[in-house]
């Protein structure tokens, strides 16, 4: 049997705090919805307090996340994808094509994406919470950005927050690939919300998810 030194425990603390700001909730707000005392969340988030299994359950619902977000870990298998592993998908009706590169594990807050772009291809406008880096690969992009316009091509990159509308096009006769970074999970959770996604779809970049709308 393995010493407790051995052992994994996870840090519960931190991920309660993590995905309480990523809802932008209050200790307060959090508390009501979980029925759990302010005093008692704090020194929970502090790690001055372990919450038994039916109070974290609470905690669990009122951030809407299931149990296993504070247990689940990822294996190093998980965190690897090999080129010729990857298997492309696209979103129906869309001649866009998508590599997924991000591991799936609790408190997972960035989600990454190798896109293939025709030719020809214009994205929706859209406007979103958390942040976006998009780093062109092959080929050349036209992304516009509030009201200024970029002009990319292969090594270019652009880091930006998604509340400001934004929105690509290839214009050219040449496919691009594009490397996209982005914390979608507010804007992933409040699509689902509207309306439900197919599970190629969950965690793709916001264009993607504006095709499904």
């Amino acid at each position: 049997m393995p010493d407790s030194g051995s052992m994994h425990e996870p840090v519960i603390g931190p991920l309660i705090r993590a995905r309480r700001k990523q809802l932008d909730l209050t200790l307060r707000q959090m508390g009501d919805r979980a029925r759990v005392s302010v005093g008692y969340l704090s020194q929970i988030e502090r790690g001055n307090a372990s919450p038994s299994l039916g109070t974290l359950a609470q905690i669990a619902q009122a951030l809407d996340v299931g149990l296993d977000y504070f247990v689940a870990t990822p294996r190093p298998s998980d965190a690897l994808t090999r080129a010729e592993e990857r298997t492309p998908f696209s979103i129906l009706g869309s001649a866009m094509a998508y590599e997924q590169l991000n591991a799936e594990f609790a408190g997972r807050e960035l989600a990454s994406f190798i896109m293939h772009v025709p030719p020809g291809f214009t994205s929706e406008k859209v406007a979103h919470e958390g942040e976006e880096l998009i780093y062109v690969l092959d080929g050349s992009i036209k992304h516009r950005l509030g009201h200024e316009t970029f002009d990319l091509t292969a090594g270019d990159s652009l880091h930006f927050k998604g509340n400001r509308q934004h929105g690509w096009a290839n214009e050219t006769v040449r496919p691009a690939r594009i490397l996209w970074v982005g914390t979608t999970e507010l804007f992933r959770r409040r699509r689902a919300a509207q309306k439900d996604l197919a599970p190629a779809g969950a965690g793709v970049p916001a264009e993607a998810l504006k095709e499904l709308s």
